[in-house]
């Protein structure tokens, strides 16, 4: 437990009803300010982390207190941060080296439209799965994905939902993820053991969302898409870059990296120096355009023949850079702002301690903490925060039940890591809709794998009774100390 949470706990705590105020209202600024009105969701998070500091400094709190909290956060979360940035520097320099181009010429003339929602998904998964990061995955394949949808001019949501999928199956079974390894640690579960543990869940979503996006790719033939249009970007990509398989050196540097478990930052960084030095070597680029393709992005002004650019490669090409992230990052300061005035507000702990007291069932209990978890990551965007709390909160009630700790850990996977990029005030949401340009509300019914992952899990629970406890793995209620 963080010293925070401990002094908090020793301050006079208000009762559940006024704890629903601050809640209450957050969830209107949430869902009419962002959803409905579509003010910046930075400014609502502002706003909402001012109701719950108000909240705190009522109860004993101090805005010092709070904001030295923040700074502690945003410390944690800095690792994260300057991902973010390399992710931005990363699309930034593979475009301009032609490894993107080279990824959706080679899509463009292998990938059949039918196939072009299942096949991103698929690919998604394995690039995730061997490296071990979802934001990788979505930040290089995934962006080359999108781009072969539209050019093919096919569903941009669809697409974005199967890359998201696919992005957090592999993310979420590799034991290269960080998320994945918190988690575990969080709930005090063996890592192989978690792993093993979330294919009773994993394993269901997955196989609906390959149906799923077979089934909504079976509609498209060669009818719905412009065969024409298709032909004349391959041939203009040809014309524009050098397109050869030496450009899938960038790519080959993160997929060995992440395997030999290097530090990710070191990484991007080195893949980034390789597509800079492909894009002297192969295509010709001056000095100034590298740099100011890993800082400001790449621009189609910076190609010899820059007028002839049609509108849809501008479109696709035209994107990375450092700059590209920059709102991001902003974003992540104002969500720790929030997550650190909601810790400090006790609200949450106040709220689920008494729901947590009258649950009765397995079924009820797992519902709980999934539903806890899915709270908690939209109110913190820090799944390693969130891990502990909910381990917190729920540890003692899932030992008291005699259930082993990779039910918990599951329950944090399907909850946290797999939800918090459909909401877009959360940090990965941010991420993936500046990253695949589609907005969260339009992938998200077609994220098929992260929400069937939350539903499978609660029906795993809640069937319970008439399942004989499949999918619910026990251990031995432990034993009560003897008296002498």
């Amino acid at each position: 437990m963080t010293a925070p949470q401990e002094e908090t706990r020793s301050l006079p705590q208000p009762g559940v009803a006024l704890a629903l105020v601050p809640v209450a209202i957050t969830v209107a600024i949430f869902v009419g300010g962002i959803g409905i009105m579509k003010y910046p969701a930075e400014l609502m998070l502002i706003f909402a982390g001012v109701v719950f500091a108000v909240f705190a400094a009522w109860h004993g709190r101090s805005m010092a207190q709070i904001l030295t909290d923040m700074g502690e956060k945003i410390k944690r979360a800095l690792p994260a941060i300057l991902i973010l940035l390399s992710i931005g520097m990363l699309i930034g320099t593979w475009m301009i080296a032609g490894t993107i181009p080279l990824m959706v010429y080679y899509g463009l003339e292998l990938i059949d439209p039918s196939y072009l929602y299942a096949l991103a998904f698929v690919v998604t998964a394995i690039v995730a799965t061997f490296t071990g990061t979802s934001w990788g995955a979505a930040g290089t394949i995934g962006v080359a994905l999108v781009g072969v949808a539209a050019t093919m001019d096919v569903s941009l949501a669809i697409t974005a939902g199967a890359v998201v999928s696919g992005a957090y199956f592999g993310d979420k079974l590799s034991p290269l993820s960080d998320t994945t390894n918190m988690s575990s640690l969080a709930a005090g579960a063996d890592l192989y053991e978690h792993i093993r543990h979330l294919l009773y869940t994993a394993v269901p979503s997955s196989l609906l969302a390959l149906v799923v996006f077979l089934f909504a790719g079976s509609s498209l033939g060669d009818a719905s898409v412009d065969l024409d249009v298709v032909d004349s970007t391959v041939a203009e990509l040809g014309g524009l870059f050098a397109l050869n398989p030496l450009l899938l050196l960038p790519p080959a540097v993160v997929l060995v990296g992440s395997i030999m478990r290097k530090p990710p930052l070191v990484v991007l960084f080195v893949s980034s120096i390789s597509a800079l030095v492909l894009a002297v070597l192969v295509q010709g680029f001056s000095v100034a355009d590298l740099f100011a393709a890993a800082v400001s992005g790449f621009t189609t002004d910076m190609l010899p023949a820059a007028g002839g650019v049609s509108d849809t490669l501008v479109e696709l090409l035209e994107r990375g850079g450092l700059y590209s992230m920059y709102s991001s990052a902003f974003f992540v300061f104002c969500a720790f702002f929030f997550a650190a005035a909601l810790e400090n507000s006790n609200v949450l702990r106040i709220l689920l301690s008494r729901m947590i007291e009258s649950l009765r069932s397995t079924g009820g209990l797992v519902s709980a903490t999934l539903l806890s978890g899915f709270a908690i990551i939209n109110g913190t965007s820090n799944a390693l925060v969130t891990f502990f709390l909910v381990n917190d909160l729920y540890g003692e009630a899932y030992k008291k039940r005699g259930l082993h700790p990779v039910n918990l850990s599951r329950s944090m996977e399907d909850s946290v890591t797999i939800t918090e990029v459909l909401m877009p005030w959360t940090v990965s949401g941010v991420f993936f809709a500046a990253t695949l340009g589609v907005d969260n509300f339009a992938f998200l019914p077609w994220a098929v794998f992260n929400w069937g992952g939350f539903v499978f899990s609660a029906l795993l629970a809640l069937l319970v009774p008439l399942t004989g406890g499949f999918g619910i793995r026990r251990r031995e209620p432990e034993p009560e100390a003897a008296t002498h």
